[in-house]
């Protein structure tokens, strides 16, 4: 009996020290676990540390980027005429090779007439025949139709929907629902070329913008314009087409209109709308210069005509007309002007120069 009790001590004993042992077991592998957590949780902030730090170098790091004051010009030329990457459109005489031929003045111009407007004399031409879009000098015969139909020029005129450019997108300070008088709708597109100015007078007319576009075309067969061709009345279509030959006649026509001569050399005009003033000015710089007498002008461009200029005016005590079509450039029609002012007044005969004539090249709609 005594025997078997020590053996039940013993195996109590031998029982509990187990116990001890995985006790303690779990307690060392919970304490190992705690331990290699608390030594991960620095090696992840080390990390994140080291992120921050390398961002930090890396943003004070020198960096090849446009230097701010030309980021700001670069904006501020953007806020003024978005810089878009269009290609080359060839005018209608670039395209006949026009502007090829070269001429001892050196004219940027494809074409070049000079006239006595007394005598008719031809003082100079270049490719006077050639058939080209006109653009803007349209508005010289719409003008002159408008003019001569004795419209009541302080008759109110407001723009519509109808009178926004779709044929070239151009923009224009009357926006729609403005009102004006005739007069002013005149002025603004003899002077300033506005687009929707004259449209609205062509829209205007008693019959309609039809019965307009064929009035234009029955004065310039009356005038014996036989190169010339108009759809519409502001010459933003490539479609309005004639030759210097012809232009010179309707300049002489236009010339004897004292309306068109006082509005078309207008240096400047102010337009009240109410709650704003726009000013306006002249498209030929001409104009404004005192030693330039001209009696009536015109100038226009679109891309299919390059830059053209009308003018009557007076050197050396002639008057004359000169007619300048497909300049390559925006300054090229003033500084042709110049040029062929500066040979007159050096050649005292005013002897005839033709520097080059060609016919037209491939007609009105070419």
């Amino acid at each position: 009996h005594m025997l078997q009790q020590s053996l039940s001590m013993a195996s109590v004993r031998s029982w509990a020290r187990g116990l001890v042992v995985v006790v303690l077991g779990a307690t060392l592998a919970v304490a190992g676990a705690q331990a290699a957590q608390r030594s991960a949780q620095p090696e992840k902030k080390t990390k994140v540390v080291a992120k921050r730090a390398n961002a930090k170098a890396s943003a004070q790091a020198p960096r090849k980027v446009a230097k701010p004051s030309k980021a700001v010009r670069s904006a501020a030329v953007s806020s003024r005429e978005p810089v878009r990457a269009v290609a080359h459109r060839p005018s209608h005489g670039e395209l006949a090779g026009l502007r090829n031929h070269s001429d001892p003045l050196e004219l940027k111009s494809s074409v070049a007439l000079v006239v006595d407007q007394d005598t008719h004399e031809v003082l100079l031409s270049k490719n006077d025949l050639a058939v080209l879009p006109i653009a803007s000098l349209t508005k010289l015969m719409t003008g002159l139709v408008v003019s001569q139909a004795q419209l009541d020029l302080n008759e109110l005129i407001t723009i519509t929907e109808e009178d926004i450019d779709t044929e070239k997108g151009s923009r224009s300070r009357l926006a729609v629902g403005t009102t004006l008088t005739r007069g002013e709708m005149l002025h603004l597109a003899l002077m300033s070329s506005e687009n929707r100015a004259a449209h609205a007078l062509g829209r205007t007319y008693p019959g309609g913008l039809k019965v307009f576009v064929e009035q234009m075309n029955v004065k310039a067969k009356l005038l014996g314009m036989t190169d010339t061709r108009y759809v519409e009345p502001t010459g933003l279509s490539s479609k309005n087409q004639s030759s210097a030959r012809d232009l010179a006649v309707l300049v002489n026509v236009a010339y004897m209109d004292p309306l068109l001569r006082d509005y078309s050399t207008s240096p400047g005009y102010e337009v009240d709308l109410g709650r704003k003033t726009l000013q306006y000015n002249n498209t030929n710089l001409l104009v404004k210069n005192p030693s330039w007498d001209i009696g009536l002008q015109k100038t226009g461009y679109i891309a299919e005509a390059g830059r053209c200029l009308v003018m009557q005016t007076q050197i050396a005590g002639r008057k004359l007309i000169m007619v300048f079509l497909d300049s390559a450039g925006k300054l090229s029609r003033i500084g042709d002007a110049q040029r062929v002012r500066q040979w007159l007044e050096t050649n005292a005969s005013f002897r005839s120069s033709v520097l080059g004539s060609s016919p037209a090249p491939g007609g009105s709609n070419s």
